[in-house]
């Protein structure tokens, strides 16, 4: 029986997830960062550094060695590698690695009685890679937006406007101010194409999806645009050849390295199939449809969406879609969520209890009556306010309104509002097929959930674990690779014998909510000094 590998670098842990040819889950290893790498000196899976802090690494080789014991873990498990018939993966989106001149040349020509990290140390140019929690290029930001034309420009070729982790700011980093270690440089890799090129055994191309976190990929060409080339380093042409031509996230870029057959018995066969960011891949995991949204609902609540075509924004990030070429998918985060939500049980709830939260929501009719409000205890991103601002149905601003029940309302309602109308601003259109799909800590509300089912006009089922909707993820692409290349399939939905084990939470009651309205209102609150 055939068997498939998903594996997912993220920040704090390296995990490898095997599943059957039915993609249902056999057993899983991981390695943790700060733990069992403890000699590199990590915190929460980086290194904080600079006068400032601003500054986010990891060390590349402590990726490298993690990848050796995970690969351990699984052989000590006896686990049958040569069953592998495809694997795929995913890494944490942004984060870059730098190799050095001839590198690949000792890539490909790994002794398989030696481990990854004693023959790749000294391999890379840069030895600390910049993360997503990397802040330190708001210089090169503003420059990159000017060059090209604009905020909006920027956006309107790659989907995002300049952001600090994003890795063309890093490269242009790296470039001014480590010029030698830059034309020392061979190639660039993100997160997720250097663990590729750990099984690959050669340098792995970047996948569209995980590209589109860049600041550098023209989503709609899927081609490096040569205007933010040349902002980033003054020769394009070398940086092109650094970074290598862009691929299909469901590419097959070739066989396991022999390095790999040799040392752990996988199956000289065995495909690689593009790896994408984490983001990307959690999608494929959540088996996204079109006209589908996650929403996870947190310290901070994030919106997944699958566009068909994007309208720009300066708000959010759009991605080409990692099982859709030719689709796209959203990302908005909204920063006030948990917290925000407890702050209102506490003070409109006699006990302080999710129970009496839930029974105000159940006892008020959707529309609340015409009175909405913004509730923003931090500095929001979507959109850029703080503060609390109520308004009745007449749209007059008002300091609170008289009952509990309705001030509940308000702020549920409020934030799911928001983000139908940013989902809607950015190109989500809802059809009667679409499904919302609910996980983080309030989707076990069931009221809470009501409200978003009637907000959206559509059914909310609930998404259980989704520790590793990621690796899940990888593992269903990298069979969707597979049966592509020996084309037995084209849509990745076709893989899948049976459907989505979700659970449907609620079914909307017919209302039609005013987001025009929410917008006029919110644009009111954006100009309002707080």
């Amino acid at each position: 029986m055939s068997t498939f590998l998903g594996f997912d670098l993220s920040t704090q842990q390296l995990k490898i997830l095997a599943t059957n040819e039915h993609l249902e889950h056999l057993c899983e290893v991981s390695v943790h960062f700060d733990s069992e790498l403890a000699e590199f000196e990590t915190k929460g899976g980086a290194i904080v550094s600079g006068d400032d802090n601003l500054t986010v690494t990891v060390p590349t080789l402590l990726w490298v060695k993690a990848m050796d014991l995970a690969l351990n873990k699984l052989k000590l498990q006896n686990f049958d590698f040569k069953s592998v018939a495809a694997v795929s993966g995913t890494g944490q989106q942004h984060g870059s690695v730098y190799w050095k001149k001839g590198a690949q040349q000792i890539l490909g020509h790994l002794s398989s009685d030696k481990t990854l990290v004693e023959q790749l140390t000294g391999c890379f140019s840069v030895d600390n890679s910049p993360i997503w929690m990397d802040s330190s290029t708001t210089a090169e930001c503003r420059r990159l937006e000017e060059e090209v034309g604009g905020a909006m420009k920027l956006v309107e070729i790659t989907g995002s406007r300049a952001y600090e982790r994003f890795t063309g700011n890093q490269i242009r980093k790296i470039y001014t101010n480590q010029r030698e270690k830059y034309d020392d440089t061979e190639r660039i890799s993100l997160v997720s194409s250097f663990a590729c090129s750990l099984l690959l055994g050669k340098y792995a191309a970047i996948d569209y999806s995980d590209g589109s976190g860049m600041n550098l990929l023209d989503i709609r060409t899927k081609c490096w645009d040569e205007a933010c080339l040349k902002a980033t380093a003054d020769d394009d042409e070398k940086l092109k050849a650094k970074l290598g031509e862009p691929v299909s996230s469901s590419k097959v870029l070739g066989a396991i390295s022999s390095y790999m057959v040799e040392r752990f018995g996988f199956n000289p066969d065995c495909r690689i199939v593009a790896f994408t960011g984490d983001n990307p891949a959690s999608l494929a995991g959540c088996r996204l449809q079109k006209g589908d949204a996650v929403v996870s609902l947190g310290t901070s609540d994030t919106l997944i969406l699958w566009l068909d075509q994007p309208i720009p924004s300066l708000a959010g990030h759009v991605f080409v879609n990692p099982i859709d070429d030719d689709a796209y998918m959203a990302l908005l985060c909204f920063k006030n969520g948990s917290l925000t939500r407890e702050r209102f049980r506490d003070l409109f709830t006699k006990d302080k209890t999710w129970e009496e939260f839930s029974s105000a929501l159940q006892s008020t009719k959707p529309g609340n009556h015409g009175n909405l409000g913004f509730y923003f205890d931090a500095q929001e991103i979507l959109p850029h306010a703080i503060g609390d601002h109520r308004f009745n149905s007449q749209d007059e601003k008002v300091t609170s309104f008289s009952d509990d029940v309705v001030n509940i309302r308000s702020l549920v309602e409020g934030q799911f509002i928001a983000k139908r109308y940013h989902a809607e601003k950015i190109g989500h259109n809802l059809s009667g097929e679409s499904r919302i799909l609910a996980t983080g800590g309030a989707s076990s509300n069931q009221q809470v959930l009501q409200v978003l089912s009637d907000v959206f006009q559509a059914p909310v089922y609930i998404l259980g674990d989704t520790a590793n909707s990621a690796s899940l993820g990888c593992a269903y692409r990298a069979k969707h690779g597979l049966m592509k290349e020996k084309s037995e399939v084209k849509d990745f939905s076709e893989i899948f014998q049976h459907g989505p084990s979700y659970q449907l939470a609620r079914q909307p009651i017919k209302f039609e909510y005013d987001t025009i309205r929410y917008g006029r209102l919110e644009d009111r609150v954006v100009s309002t000094k707080s």
